[in-house]
């Protein structure tokens, strides 16, 4: 069976699905409703069915 990872400050949303085998890295955000098969990238926002990358997100930790 395939792990599901979730890293530090990753948001996923209401009603989204994250397929087995997939990383969601630190800071990543699985907007409402979407659909994931695939890694997410640190510090990034994703959306839709399949879900695709909307735009990066400031890493607040690197102050």
């Amino acid at each position: 069976m395939k792990k599901i990872e979730i890293g530090s400050y990753s948001w996923i949303c209401a009603k989204a699905i994250v397929l087995p085998g997939v990383t969601c890295n630190e800071g990543s955000v699985l907007a409402a409703g979407s659909v994931t098969s695939k890694s997410l990238e640190a510090w990034t926002v994703y959306g839709g069915n399949p879900a695709r990358k909307i735009k990066e997100r400031n890493n607040f930790l690197k102050t």
